[in-house]
Parts: C-alpha cells; sequence; structure tokens
C-alpha cells in the first residue's frame, strides 16, 4: 500500500497551514493499492519526539474501503465521508496539527494507514491504534508510514 500527500513530500516540513500555529487543518492525504479483502482503513498520525513519548495526533477509523483519499480538512466532514474519529491526545475528536514545544527540537510526524479486513469502534487514539495495529498484524494487512 502508498500513502501520499499533495502538500507535503516524505521527510519535509508539513506546511504551516496544516499546525496549530495557523488553521490546524488535516492535510490531504491519498492512498493505492489496498489489499484485496479490505473492509476498511485506520489513519494514525503520532509524534515520537514528544517530551512525554509518543503523542497521538489523529486517529481516523472505520475509512470505508471505497474511499482512496481525504481532502484537506476531511477531518472536519468525517460524518459526512463516514468515518470516525478517536479523542486525541489535545483531548478532543479529530485531528491535531503539529504542535511542538517552542524549543525542543526537530519532531518528526508518522501517518500510518492500516487496511482492516473488519470494522471496530473504539473510544481514544491509543485504544484505536494499538487495536487496529493488532488487527492489522493478524490479518497480514501492511501499514504505510512517513514523516
Amino acid at each position: 500500500m502508498r500513502l501520499n500527500s499533495t502538500a507535503f513530500a516524505d521527510g519535509s516540513a508539513i506546511p504551516r497551514r496544516f499546525t496549530c500555529d495557523d488553521a490546524d487543518l488535516s492535510p490531504p492525504l491519498n492512498w493505492s493499492d489496498a489489499p484485496t479483502g479490505t473492509r476498511s482503513f485506520t489513519l494514525l498520525c503520532d509524534d515520537p519526539d514528544a517530551p512525554a513519548g509518543t503523542w497521538h495526533h489523529w486517529a481516523a477509523y472505520d475509512i470505508p474501503s471505497t474511499l482512496t483519499m481525504l481532502a484537506e480538512g476531511a477531518a472536519s466532514d468525517a460524518e459526512q465521508l463516514g468515518f470516525k474519529q478517536a479523542i486525541n491526545d489535545f483531548q478532543r475528536p479529530g485531528y491535531g496539527g503539529p504542535c511542538p514545544p517552542r524549543g525542543h527540537g526537530l519532531h518528526h510526524y508518522h501517518f500510518r494507514l492500516l487496511a482492516l479486513s473488519r470494522l471496530g469502534a473504539r473510544a481514544s487514539s491509543a485504544s484505536i491504534a494499538a487495536n487496529s495495529l493488532s488487527m492489522a498484524r493478524s490479518d497480514g494487512a501492511p501499514s504505510v508510514s512517513f514523516r
């Protein structure tokens, strides 16, 4: 499976409009080559460089298998697009963009897309991540990440 963004390249800086310093929009993402039998996707965004450990910025789940992209700002249209979002580490549902503490150094943001052979609702981004990763491993489904 391949996961890409038209807003930034793998390893490059995330544009300001997708951060807490600006509009805090979820970035446009597209994917291809989902495994046969995919019933839903889970999309995760985490910052492993956060001072207190991995910070969960976004967990979108039960994304219909018919979707192959999320447009810029799709987090605000989740219900209309047919997916759910967990509570992130900012203690609100949906996307919370990069917002590292001033002077903390370089942070990396990992966007991961998981293809799942089943649907499964959970309440928090941490449990979504744990359960989705577990389901993906048991499914043998690939995950894709970039910074």
